[in-house]
């Protein structure tokens, strides 16, 4: 990469932040320093260029071939095109291989709280219609796929949970949450930090804002949300993602569509959500498999929550502390009518993509051995270095080769909350078939 000292073209003055500052939140102070006098100045290799144009939200250390100055994590770099022309505004981050998360392409602007307030005002729009007072837990920004890279925005009844996974972020956060704060008029506001910035100091507490690090010692109890009537219980401050996976909200509502009058298996149950939506569904009953006995207190917990309604009430329920990929192997007198395999992530990097999809297929196929004859088995993943043909393909291979006749009921993506722009978000698969 070069580094080239040429005079800044016009065009980025207008790209200011209105921030021009570092705030660092250790200790709950705010340090204040001056910006580089010098706008930070970017561009890239002619096929990064048509990539930035074409809507990609994430630009790689190694399409970038010119660079005027260092840049510090945080600061907004200005891209210009092969004819020193303005082509696009981002977050620059020199430790992460995602050098720019991309903010804006097109004419220049201004990136201030303004710019901000627009884009949550879209990504709020984005859900309108969605949900009513049934459902009070669910995405209102999916990061990248709503305008704003590295950040996520979930809400769990009158809490809301800000989960980031960009260090650009930690300078903005007044800013950023005093908007959230007008805007949505939360009861709270938590913040989360991705691992690679849990090393980065916060305070515990600020006014609203709580901070859910992992060696947060508080007692907050979970906050208790609705999902399509039914209760669930979400730990904001200490549990996987920002508390719950909401992502699977509308393959649950599937389930229990399916689950009457059915003997029902959820592997990798975690906290049982698909569980509880088998047993409003009219289950006989429903195994909670997982090898987290604090999963398995969490998803009881949840059926507490439930008893009021009849179909939770009358099934039973039953709980196994395993490994569920070891479990669904051996066991294989135990039928079920329904099974549900939605494990966690199996490639985490490209370099594990071809082994994921090996393990997927094996998943399916000891499934296949628990299924009744007309049962329904429904497969998951959460991989994004697994295409879904790749995925289906596994399962229909699987199916194929188990000697039993199969059809194929359907198969589902991402629910509207969490909808994906770019191929690097597209990572959620379902598929469901029955058994003949």
């Amino acid at each position: 990469m070069n580094k080239s000292n040429r005079p800044s073209s016009s065009s980025s003055s207008s790209c200011s932040n209105g921030l021009e500052t570092n705030r660092d939140q250790g200790g709950g102070r705010e340090r204040v320093e001056a910006a580089p006098a010098t706008r930070l100045r970017l561009r890239l290799t002619a096929a990064a260029e048509s990539i930035v144009r074409g809507g990609h939200p994430w630009i790689f250390a190694d399409s970038v071939r010119e660079q005027n100055r260092d840049g510090v994590p945080g600061e907004l770099a200005v891209i210009f095109d092969r004819n020193d022309k303005f082509l696009a505004v981002g977050f620059f981050d020199p430790e992460s291989p995602i050098r720019v998360r991309v903010l804006h392409v097109g004419k220049p602007l201004t990136i201030d709280t303004a710019f901000w307030r627009t884009r949550l005002d879209a990504a709020v729009r984005h859900r309108d219609g969605l949900f009513d007072e049934q459902t009070t837990g669910y995405r209102i920004i999916n990061g990248e796929s709503d305008g704003w890279p590295g950040l996520v925005l979930d809400r769990y009844n009158t809490t809301l949970v800000m989960k980031i996974y960009a260090a650009a972020w930690l300078g903005r956060l007044k800013e950023i949450v005093d908007l959230m704060r007008e805007r949505l008029q939360p009861g709270r506001i938590v913040l989360r930090l991705s691992r690679n910035l849990e090393q980065h100091a916060l305070p515990r507490r600020d006014g609203e804002l709580l901070f859910g690090n992992q060696d947060y010692e508080g007692n907050e109890s979970p906050v208790v949300f609705q999902e399509n009537g039914l209760r669930f219980e979400a730990d904001v401050l200490r549990g996987q993602k920002t508390g719950f996976f909401l992502d699977q909200r509308e393959n649950r509502r599937i389930v229990g569509t399916l689950a009457k009058g059915r003997t029902v298996l959820n592997a990798f149950s975690f906290s049982g959500g698909f569980s509880l939506y088998a047993a409003r569904g009219g289950a006989k009953s429903v195994t909670d498999l997982d090898i987290s006995a604090h999963a398995l207190e969490s998803a009881k917990r949840n059926f507490d929550l439930n008893q009021g309604d009849a179909g939770v009430a009358q099934c039973r329920h039953e709980s196994i502390q395993a490994d569920a990929f070891e479990w669904v192997a051996g066991n294989a007198a135990r039928k079920f009518d329904l099974i549900v395999l939605d494990p966690p992530s199996l490639a985490k990097r490209e370099s594990e993509r071809a082994g994921a999809i090996r393990a997927y297929g094996k998943l399916v196929a000891d499934g296949m051995t628990h299924l009744s004859p007309g049962g329904i088995l429904v497969a998951c993943s959460c991989s994004a270095h697994v295409s879904a043909e790749e995925f289906f393909g596994a399962v229909r291979q699987s199916a194929a080769q188990s000697g039993r006749k199969f059809t194929e009921l359907q198969t589902t993506r991402h629910a509207a909350d969490h909808h994906a722009t770019f191929k690097e978000a597209d990572y959620l698969k379902g598929i469901y078939l029955r058994s003949l």
